[in-house]
């Protein structure tokens, strides 16, 4: 994992408190933006289970934090790049460019690295948020994405994540934190004017559910949705007869005794989260719950066998 970004420095402001050229264009230092110098990151040797996903968004941080020193009154982060710096779910998008956005009448920022926006102000809501920076608001940067976003499932996975509220589960859980926004302020959003993309924002807003840890989980759970099956509880927590608590489930049909878990690179790679989900689905099994393990190809390459699998466990339990 890389380390703390380095702060960048405007070369103007450089040079007028007396360092000179030579000093600012030395090879120590990076060149992340035009007018920009920031000294090179000691990332240390590439991490070899970073998934790419979450190389691409570290960069993206970076390269924020790094702009930030350049950025002028009135300028913000939005679009994708604010849905990274909430550490909102994303598809595979092009993350190359910062979304920088402004007001109107003023124009839209431009640049190398750069991808410019001029708002209507009635229509976005800016705040200091993550890492310190300028940016949209997380129900704002949702609304944005109905324009760069595709895919309906994926525009239910953001809502879904804005309206998360993580906790840990168990009878002793506690909340970790409040929601970024609730349904209330996403609906505020969409009467704020008219947006690129408001029908599939209308329905993902429609579809948007309490309890969604992840995009594959929403995934996994529209699939089943759609595909004319009964939609399942999300984050469900499992006792025994005794009232003694077991363990939480992704998703479920608890009447049925029914569970779907969806197994990411982390319970592959991490020796601990292994051996948790072997003792896990073996005291699920005692209790007489059916575990169905999903991976992710299931969900985003192979539906018809998430929904296989699902079925014959709903005939079976029925």
């Amino acid at each position: 994992m890389t380390t703390e970004p380095p702060a960048a420095f405007r070369v103007a402001d450089a040079r007028r408190d007396g360092m000179t050229r030579r000093q600012v264009d030395r090879a120590e230092l990076e060149r992340p933006f035009t007018g920009l110098r920031a000294a090179r990151a000691d990332t240390g040797p590439a991490d070899p289970d970073a998934h790419p996903a979450d190389v691409r968004r570290e960069a993206l941080i970076r390269a924020a934090r790094q702009f930030a020193a350049h950025m002028h009154e009135g300028e913000f982060f939005s679009h994708a790049t604010a849905a990274v710096l909430w550490g909102l779910p994303l598809p595979a998008l092009d993350l190359t460019e910062l979304d920088v956005a402004v007001c109107a009448p003023s124009r839209a920022p431009r640049g190398r690295g750069v991808r410019g926006h001029q708002l209507a102000g009635a229509q976005v809501t800016a705040v200091s948020g993550a890492h310190g920076l300028r940016m949209t608001s997380p129900a704002s940067t949702w609304a944005q994405l109905g324009r760069v976003v595709r895919h309906p499932y994926d525009l239910t996975a953001v809502a879904d994540a804005v309206i998360l509220v993580p906790r840990i589960a168990g009878p002793f859980g506690r909340v970790l934190r409040p929601p970024l926004a609730d349904v209330a302020d996403l609906e505020r959003e969409l009467r704020r004017g008219r947006r690129i993309g408001i029908a599939a924002l209308e329905e993902a807003l429609l579809r948007t559910r309490h309890g969604s840890v992840s995009r594959p989980e929403t995934w996994c759970r529209l699939t089943i949705v759609d595909a004319g099956l009964p939609e399942p509880v999300l984050d469900h927590d499992v006792y025994d007869d005794a009232g003694q608590f077991v363990a939480c489930v992704d998703l479920a049909y608890p009447g049925l005794r029914i569970a779907i878990e969806y197994e990411g690179d982390h319970h592959r790679v991490d020796l601990r989260q292994w051996n948790r989900d072997i003792a896990k689905h073996d005291r699920l099994a005692e209790l007489g719950w059916r575990v169905i393990r999903v991976t992710r190809s299931m969900v985003f390459d192979e539906p018809g066998v998430l929904i296989g699998r699902v079925r014959s466990a709903l005939r079976a339990r029925a």
